[in-house]
């Protein structure tokens, strides 16, 4: 069997270049080098030379083609990030839909069909990556192409009502039925995406599998992971090295503690409610001034589309505006960079902040919760605050979860995580990495590859462990939310405290018992 991958862009790496630990591009190129196989996508260049290139790196050839100033505007400015990407993550309001975008994107997508398929061997297993590329499969399938192919939806899918108000929903997701997989994060992006061809397509659904017409198509969850031992390797070597970013993080704050948020400019993050949120903190406990501070590491992301642009602007404002009222002179409360750092600076900074603030106010998994949970000292961790409409808050039931929409509650998860004492910051933590360790990346594309292919998977390989629609634990809710003085944990885990700082919790796999579900979607 030889993988044939095919994503939006593809970076063809450099013969002498030195893998980062984790990512998606990793675990696929891992993938890609055990199987052999091809990965195509747009080079990122835009011109008028469209040609397909190709280029060989041991036994993966990465073949890409350029798009034109017109396809880059309508397939990706704007049917893409213009239309589907807000109406994925429910903000109706921003979402802007274009006839002549949606033709671009499908003739992209037809085009790139064309370039793919006679690129296809017959035994070849084909995987498609995310929303650029919907209509892929039904391209490839009008052009002959019978092999097993597999889609995977990294952002949430929303569900009937809320899709029904893009144009041409229904015919969008009718190509859906062209894949042999669909792969989406959660449990309830797939209830939601088989609602989606039911509601809007007739199909039919018998519990394991959506017909339509002459096809069958299975949905399943397939909840994406990190390489965890390897972020915890880095996050330990870069305390040790003291590497620039974190030793001049470290000097500026002095025995303050440190908050943080590491997002990408979007919206869909929830960047401008967190700072209000961070404001609201400062204001309900005053005694907490001077004492904490909020690093929020936002890179840009989509500059040329005009929301992306007015996001920054107002997380400027937001940012002058709360430290001009809770700042002194000696303290500034909050800290915005708006700059790329390594993995190596980032997992440093997530080991040596108290709290890490990940409030999207919609994301389809958000891997940042597990970096930081991976990348904590077991010794004495810190503690997620994570928002309920995150992905990952179906795996981590014992991060504190919030709703983002509510500074309040976030506010108080703020003060209930920095109060919160070690035993009970060990006996959560210990919780989140057996989860995230049971399912990091390595599980995801083995599962996703095997189902893909046809492989019967073990049930408890299928929904790795976790809290999948644990009941949110809210400060709000939770007595005592301005402490966690009420918390305990039980004198084994006491025992544990005196474990060596750079070494990762047991290996004891949490059990998957009652929790585990067929990737098919079961009501």
């Amino acid at each position: 069997m030889r993988l044939v991958v095919v994503s939006n862009r593809v970076t063809i790496p450099d013969r002498h270049e030195k893998a980062t630990a984790g990512g998606l591009a990793v675990a696929l190129r891992e993938a890609l080098e055990r199987h052999g196989g091809l990965w195509f996508g747009w080079s990122g260049v835009v011109g008028a030379a469209r040609q397909l290139r190709e280029t060989q790196r041991g036994n993966v050839t990465y073949a890409v083609t350029d798009l034109s100033e017109a396809e880059r505007e309508s397939y990706y400015l704007g049917f893409s990030n213009r239309a589907l990407w807000p109406i994925m993550h429910y903000r109706l309001g921003l979402t802007e839909f274009q006839r002549s975008d949606y033709m671009g994107y499908l003739g992209v997508n037809r085009r790139f069909a064309r370039e793919l398929a006679g690129m296809i061997r017959p035994d070849d297993v084909i995987w498609i990556h995310d929303y650029h590329l919907i209509p892929l499969a039904a391209e490839l399938r009008r052009r002959g192409v019978t092999n097993r192919i597999g889609y995977f939806h990294h952002i949430p899918w929303p569900s009937a009502d809320t899709l029904t108000a893009l144009p041409f929903s229904a015919t969008l997701v009718r190509t859906l039925a062209a894949y042999d997989l669909v792969g989406v994060q959660t449990r309830l992006d797939a209830r939601n995406l088989v609602d989606c061809l039911v509601m809007l397509c007739g199909a039919k659904f018998d519990g394991r599998r959506v017909r339509l017409g002459l096809r069958e198509t299975a949905v399943r969850a397939f909840p994406i992971g990190i390489d965890v031992e390897a972020f915890r390797r880095l996050a330990a070597a870069s305390v040790r090295q003291a590497a620039t970013p974190l030793r001049a993080t470290r000097e500026s704050l002095g025995e303050r503690k440190l908050v943080i948020g590491v997002d990408r400019l979007d919206y869909s993050k929830g960047i401008v409610q967190r700072l209000e949120a961070f404001g609201q903190f400062l204001r309900s406990h005053p005694e907490e001034r001077g004492r904490v501070g909020l690093l929020q590491i936002a890179p840009p992301s989509r500059s040329d589309v005009p929301e992306y642009a007015e996001l920054d602007r107002m997380s400027d404002e937001v940012a002058g505006r709360l430290n001009a009222q809770l700042g002194e002179f000696d303290w500034t409360p909050i800290r915005v960079v708006k700059k790329a750092y390594s993995r190596t600076a980032l997992a440093g900074l997530y080991r040596s902040a108290q709290v890490g603030l990940v409030t999207p106010m919609r994301d389809g998994m958000n891997l940042v919760a597990k970096e930081y949970v991976a990348a904590q000292n077991p010794a004495d961790p810190g503690v997620l605050v994570l928002s309920r409409f995150a992905g990952a808050a179906q795996q981590l039931g014992e991060a504190l979860i919030v709703n983002p929409y509510d500074t309040h509650e976030v506010a108080e998860a703020i003060r209930t995580a920095l109060a919160m004492p070690k035993s009970e910051r060990i006996r959560r933590f210990e919780a989140l990495y057996q989860i995230i360790e049971a399912s990091g990346i390595h599980w995801w594309t083995r599962c996703y590859l095997e189902a893909l292919a046809g492989e019967p998977v073990a049930a408890e390989d299928v929904e790795p462990p976790g809290k999948a629609g644990a009941k949110a634990e809210t400060p709000a809710r939770r007595a005592g939310a301005r402490s966690a003085r009420s918390t305990t944990r039980p004198a084994a885990q006491e025992r544990g405290e005196a474990r060596d700082a750079s070494a990762g919790p047991g290996r004891k796999r949490a059990s998957a018992a009652g929790e585990a579900s067929h990737l098919t979607l079961v009501r």
